[in-house]
């Protein structure tokens, strides 16, 4: 067995199913995904070099309306709703991103 490394400080996971429901919601002018926005606030490499990783999942079965779910993968007990619009400082914060 074979293991890469990767050099994220934190994985955040984002519910896909919230997100297309939601249309974007995020960003400078409210049109950009939540997964996105946050990929955007990193160091700005990719993958598994970037500093923090931004995973969208399947359907987390919560389902809030106007809003994603997202979790911090170091702190699963405390899932996050984040409304539309949200401070994108504040969500990161919350998420210990």
């Amino acid at each position: 067995m074979k293991t890469v490394s990767a050099q994220w400080d934190a994985a955040i996971l984002v519910c896909r199913k919230c997100s297309k429901k939601v249309g974007g919601g995020f960003g400078a002018e409210g049109k950009t995904s939540l997964a996105k926005a946050l990929r955007a606030r990193g160091n700005g490499k990719r993958g598994r070099k970037a500093d923090r990783g931004v995973i969208e999942t399947g359907c987390l079965k919560l389902c809030p309306k106007n809003a994603v779910v997202a979790i911090n993968a170091s702190r699963p007990r405390n899932w996050l709703i984040v409304p539309r619009n949200a401070d994108l400082g504040e969500v990161a914060e919350k998420l210990g991103f």
